[in-house]
């Protein structure tokens, strides 16, 4: 098994590095498309801002690269946004693999802090990589999120139910952290190696 992460200007990468070597993987960070391309699985995290991290991949090809790979690709947090069609944050066209776009939390109370910033279980979990999560806790950290949609695989509540999780054909995503969300997290990271 050979795990690339993609290299951007995103930052959490370490950690997902560290989460993945505790499971006995020493994932490639590389930008290099022939590294992508030839990886048993490819992991496409992200902490930041959509517009400049866009803009990034872009300039260095990589956003047709992601667009063309063919083994199991998990998006995680940002990486999940830049994957749907369409981000608020900064009004920019991303890389259209969901057919979802991404929008802000607009709160509507005084309670509903932005951003979401916590724990929040899964529920209505589908596909082989949220197997045994269901009702699971995970670790949330985002402003923008992806509404339900035809691709939702888990479901979790922050203001109103949205989509903690994507998959389509070979694309999978996250909106939490698997790396940051203990043993349910490693589960995550687990079911998407044996992918």
């Amino acid at each position: 098994m050979s795990v690339a992460i993609v290299k951007y200007n995103a930052g959490n990468i370490r950690s997902v590095v560290n989460a993945l070597r505790r499971l006995g993987v020493d994932p490639l960070l590389t930008d290099d498309p022939a590294e992508l391309r030839k990886a048993s699985h490819v992991v496409f995290p992200g902490q930041g801002e959509a517009r400049g991290a866009m803009e990034y991949l872009c300039q260095r090809g990589l956003d047709n690269v992601i667009r063309s790979l063919l083994q199991p690709v998990l998006g995680i947090c940002v990486g999940q946004q830049l994957l749907c069609r369409h981000s608020e944050e900064g009004d920019v066209d991303c890389l259209g693999i969901f057919e979802a776009d991404v929008v802000r939390f607009r709160p509507t109370c005084h309670e509903d802090k932005v951003p979401c910033m916590g724990w929040n279980a899964l529920y209505d979990t589908r596909s082989e990589l949220m197997q045994g999560l269901e009702r699971q806790y995970v670790y949330f950290v985002h402003s923008y999120y992806v509404p339900l949609c035809k691709d939702t695989i888990a479901t979790t509540d922050y203001i109103q139910p949205y989509s903690a999780a994507l998959h389509k054909d070979n694309f999978f995503a996250t909106q939490f952290h698997p790396e940051k969300s203990g043993n349910a997290g490693e589960q995550i990271l687990k079911n998407f190696l044996a992918l």
